[in-house]
């Protein structure tokens, strides 16, 4: 398989190292940040790979999606432009899959995370809440996997209504909120913590990352991934859909 990469950062060097390790895969292209991008751009590819930042993301869009190609993305930060950019995806017939975090590992933790704000949802002693904490580089905040996180809460726990990235001064946060909080320290990868609490005891879900291979190898495994169900069914796609396929 042949990929193009948009994006020359530590995620895009890394994708790079991942994909030149194996004697299967090739890498075409990589594209800085900044580059002239057009259709043409991806011309001999089976997958692009985008992890820029938003506002390259969404002006580089319309050039992948005109290529054919599908597109793995992996910027954060356009959770507002998200329904926009599904529009697109399916009016040009064309493939895209964005996770916030590709990692296996991150995603099989989110799994377990919405199961444990089911099991907890009929029992009212039990409280939840999340936090993230990442390197001090880091742009958006909280995370797009925090935030991942905290809407299959909702989605899970009946009793978590909406979601509380800050607290308000001098004001107590409500039962029905689901607070998500973020620290910015030094060099930290990445570590996700779910937060259960009850009067007679706390359990917590975390998962902590060591490097950026996690993140990286994963996608590249969805690339392939993605290129098969585009021949077959061309749309929008997420890591959940990957893993219901893979898990049968």
């Amino acid at each position: 398989m042949h990929y193009t990469l948009v994006g020359n950062g530590r995620m895009g060097q890394q994708v790079r190292a991942i994909i030149e390790e194996t004697e299967e895969h090739d890498v075409r292209a990589v594209l800085d940040v900044d580059a002239d991008i057009s259709p043409a751009s991806f011309e001999g590819s089976d997958v692009i790979i985008d992890f820029t930042v938003r506002d390259a993301f969404l002006a580089n869009l319309p050039a992948m999606l005109e290529s054919g190609v599908p597109v793995v993305v992996g910027t954060t930060g356009w959770d507002a432009e998200m329904d926009s950019v599904r529009a697109k995806v399916k009016d040009a017939g064309a493939s895209l899959m964005y996770s916030a975090n590709f990692s296996l590992g991150v995603n099989i933790f989110l799994r377990t995370v919405r199961e444990a704000a089911r099991m907890i949802s009929s029992f009212e002693q039990f409280d939840i809440a999340f936090s993230e904490e990442h390197h001090t580089q880091k742009a958006d905040y909280p995370s797009g996997t925090a935030l991942r996180a905290a809407e299959m809460i909702l989605e899970a726990n009946e009793r978590k209504k909406s979601i509380l990235a800050d607290l308000p001064k001098d004001s107590k946060i409500s039962p029905d909120q689901l607070q998500v909080s973020a620290i910015r320290l030094g060099s930290v990868f990445g570590k996700h913590t779910a937060h259960i609490n009850s009067e007679f005891d706390d359990i917590v879900i975390s998962h902590t990352a060591r490097n950026r291979q996690g993140f990286a190898g994963g996608a590249v495994e969805a690339g392939k991934w993605l290129a098969g169900k585009h021949s077959r069914q061309p749309g929008f796609y997420t890591m959940d859909d990957f893993l219901d396929e893979m898990l049968g």
